[in-house]
């Protein structure tokens, strides 16, 4: 899923080819897509865009007359910037966005259609598609520990619930954690006053270099393939290779569609986070070091 850093690249590829502009026509080529009908989506049509906004993982669309399109990639959706007036050919293409010099194209890959696009009207109405959460830029040390100690959650759940922080999701959260050297399940109850002072600190950083490199391909190129997997990520996605600060191999917790990637060395004191489904399967086999887990894989 696109995350802060992934939509604040799309917002800077987008302001100068949108800002200004009219949009010509919005063509929907899955019924799924739109959430609302009161504005109709017409209303839209032959009105300039006057602002775009990040409102947590959304890409706000403002345009005259205090209308809004609220676009929610969820997570296989992606933009693309096309020839003006392309074609929606493919089970993949959701929509077109028309405008004088070019069309903006969303798609989303797989079966499910979960991506979404509201028009709403008025600036109060973001209100109601926002989910929350405080943005870490704006926030001081003791709001960040606030936020994220209102519930005794782990470290990995509360930096990505929508409701405490704004746009972080499972890629960019365990960056944060192996730059803050946490452990992903740890209870953030319990963190002492120096793991908060590095929490923090590694949130800003790590989102903000993102923010920077992402922004900077932005300008040379549309960025047309957003991935959640980047070669130079420490950790996320790269389960089996070398960590980049101690050199052990990255491990992974699965769940569901996800996956959490962190390093038992820098993060979690040696210790083997036990893998939901594996841990059952091997029960007291489990191995709970690295060293255990490398005797395991030689037998």
């Amino acid at each position: 899923m696109p995350e802060l850093p992934d939509i604040s690249a799309y917002i800077a590829a987008l302001e100068p080819r949108m800002l200004g502009e009219p949009i010509e026509q919005i063509r929907l080529a899955s019924p799924f897509l739109l959430r609302t009908v009161d504005p109709p989506i017409a209303a839209i049509e032959g009105k300039k865009v006057r602002e775009l906004r990040r409102i947590g993982k959304r890409i706000a669309m403002g345009v005259e007359e205090d209308l809004w399109l609220v676009l929610h990639l969820m997570i296989a959706g992606r933009l693309h910037w096309r020839a003006r007036n392309a074609k929606l050919g493919g089970r993949n293409y959701l929509a077109a966005f028309d405008f004088p010099n070019g069309s903006l194209v969303l798609t989303e890959a797989g079966a499910r259609r979960r991506a979404s696009l509201h028009v709403l009207r008025g600036e109060g109405s973001l209100r109601d598609v926002d989910p929350g959460g405080i943005d870490v830029f704006a926030a001081s040390l003791s709001e960040f520990q606030s936020a994220l100690t209102a519930e005794n959650r782990t470290l990995k759940r509360a930096l990505t619930d929508p409701r405490i922080l704004s746009g972080i999701g499972n890629a960019y959260s365990d960056e944060i954690l192996h730059a803050a050297q946490l452990s992903p399940i740890t209870h953030t109850r319990k963190l002492t006053h120096e793991e908060w002072k590095r929490l923090f600190t590694a949130t800003r950083t790590t989102l903000q270099r993102w923010i920077d490199q992402l922004q900077r391909e932005a300008q040379t190129k549309f960025p047309e393939k957003v991935t959640a997997f980047r070669k130079d990520m420490a950790v996320h996605g790269r389960f089996g290779q070398p960590c980049p600060r101690c050199g052990d191999p990255i491990q992974r917790i699965r769940y569901a569609d996800n996956e959490t990637n962190y390093c038992a060395r820098c993060q979690t004191g040696g210790k083997v986070l036990a893998d939901r489904s594996l841990s059952r399967l091997l029960g007291d086999d489990w191995p709970r070091t690295l060293d255990e887990l490398e005797a395991l894989k030689r037998r």
